[in-house]
């Protein structure tokens, strides 16, 4: 198992919070699992190795076979569960400082290093092998069937085939200020600013009409 350094701490929990699918990537999904503000990380919705396994298997990264199997694999192994978990939570992390580079255009050297790394580890912890329910089809499968750390390896491919496409262009960060979630733009004029209009966008919204009334009754006054 890789030895990651440790990520940041999440400031507050939120195992309640939805697991929503607006990135338009598995890669910028699991990104998206925390917020991402400048004080920190708030809202963490990957509590823990389960919650991973669930978002994993909503996320279409691994099928219902593989997370019962992992998740008793995990029962039986605690420690590894453990290391398992706090591995995933380091690569979102990197993904988080290589993606979101990347959607800045300052591509930082540091993170791509350090993606390189878990991508490398990925290629050991992956092989090919027949896809269920279709002939002459090929999946990524574990090489190992007790590899904890799959949900990860499978999401760091999709982070692999997103930044060597045309998609990497549309990357882009939300504009909300407690955000800090990524999506791709593929909307038809290419203007998308937020993660959700209903959330970020209508909260941005919200803000701007508080603030032209403050300004109206700042000029009233004077």
């Amino acid at each position: 198992m890789l030895e990651p350094m440790k990520a940041p701490e999440s400031l507050s929990l939120a195992p309640d919070l939805p697991l929503k699918f607006v990135g338009g990537d598995p890669c910028l999904d699991f990104v998206n699992t925390v917020d991402w503000t400048p004080a920190g990380l708030v809202n963490e919705r990957l509590v823990d190795y389960r919650r991973l396994l669930e978002w994993g298997e909503r996320a279409g990264v691994v099928d219902r076979f593989e997370r019962v199997r992992l998740a008793r694999v995990a029962r039986g192994r605690p420690d590894q569960e453990g290391k398992a978990y706090a591995l995933a939570r380091w690569g979102r992390w990197v993904l988080q400082r290589l993606l979101t580079s990347m959607a800045g255009g300052r591509l930082s050297p540091s993170a791509l290093e350090l993606f390189n790394a878990l991508a490398h580890r990925a290629s050991a912890g992956l092989s090919l092998a027949r896809a269920d329910g279709a002939a002459g089809t090929l999946a990524w499968r574990a090489s190992t069937s007790d590899d904890l750390d799959l949900v990860l390896w499978k999401i760091v491919r999709t982070a692999e085939r997103l930044v060597t496409s045309a998609d990497v262009s549309r990357l882009r960060v939300c504009g909300g200020p407690d955000c800090g979630w990524l999506y791709v733009d593929r909307s038809r004029n290419g203007l998308r600013r937020w993660c959700e209009m209903r959330t970020c966008g209508t909260q941005a919204k919200s803000f701007r009409r508080t603030a032209r009334r403050r300004a109206a009754v700042d000029a009233t006054a004077d």
